[in-house]
């Protein structure tokens, strides 16, 4: 099976690319370098040339805090971006993978987020990527939205080593308590999608993100547990530490099984994790 994928080289393209090709999938690495998305015209050509059994789409304008401020380029490639993608597969009837995020929600639920909940984004990052899930249900029937959270992953920066970079060097830190959400491992999430594509599951919109749930305070404390660091650690409020972009203060959802409980996929994360360092 032939997949094409979009933001190979980021830190969910790394590890999707990893599983992919392991799994025996002959894989079409695209980055900014050699396919502009936003470029409608040199996304119909490269389907047309490379003719992927399906497309998986990582590649994302991801810095929340940033898009406020650049509305334009958020738009231009999580939404127009995506469009010229799900234009591109429709047209050759190809299934398409988004991945999405639970910025689509507001955060006002006090029950875990279903795929069918109703969509309120509250900040121009999760608008662009609802402009994208808007996108691809609209062009091509064929298609699985993967609403992802907490992001983090060997290749790239993420909360984890953040909070071991600031936890080996502060005697004290203060991390948010008041939002919570789903830490999501990227192994996981690759795992996630490839068991949709395997399972032929029907298409649809799913939340792809840990099992359970933790706020950034607890995320933080469990990570300088598992690490060893002895860091007094302080829980904070949102407003004690204001942001560009509005963040909802509930973003749980419910995954129906598909990733494993984030604690464990964190002890498999730090496991791994000076071993991926000293390479």
């Amino acid at each position: 099976m032939k997949v094409l994928l979009t933001g190979a080289n980021g830190m969910l393209g790394r590890d999707m690319t990893k599983l992919f090709q392991q799994k025996g999938f002959e894989v079409t690495l695209t980055d900014i370098y050699n396919l502009d998305i936003t470029d409608k015209n040199a996304v119909i050509s490269k389907i047309s040339e490379d003719k992927p059994d399906i497309v998986i789409h990582c590649a994302a304008y991801t810095n929340v805090d940033g898009a406020q401020a650049d509305k334009e380029t958020a738009f231009l490639v999580n939404g127009a971006g995506t469009e010229n993608l799900a234009i591109a597969t429709a047209q050759k009837a190809i299934p398409i993978v988004y991945i999405s995020t639970d910025y689509v929600f507001d955060g006002t639920k006090n029950s875990p987020y279903v795929p069918d909940d109703k969509v309120a984004p509250i900040n121009v990052y999760g608008d662009s990527k609802l402009a994208g899930e808007v996108a691809v249900k609209k062009h091509n029937n064929k298609h699985y939205i993967c609403r992802t959270s907490w992001l983090y992953g060997h290749q790239g920066k993420n909360f984890v080593e953040t909070m071991i970079q600031l936890g080996t060097t502060r005697d004290e830190l203060k991390v948010v308590a008041d939002q919570v959400g789903c830490p999501t491992w990227t192994v996981d999430l690759a795992k996630a999608v490839l068991h949709l594509i395997e399972s032929k599951m029907p298409y649809g919109i799913f939340h792809t993100c840990g099992a359970g749930n933790t706020s950034w305070y607890g995320f933080a404390k469990k990570i300088f547990e598992l690490e060893k660091i002895n860091v007094n650690l302080l829980p904070c409020n949102t407003e004690d530490f204001p942001r560009p972009a509005n963040r909802p203060r509930y973003s749980i959802m419910d995954n129906e099984n598909l990733c494993q409980d984030w604690e464990k996929a964190l002890e498999g994360y730090l496991s791994l994790r000076k071993e991926v360092i000293t390479k």
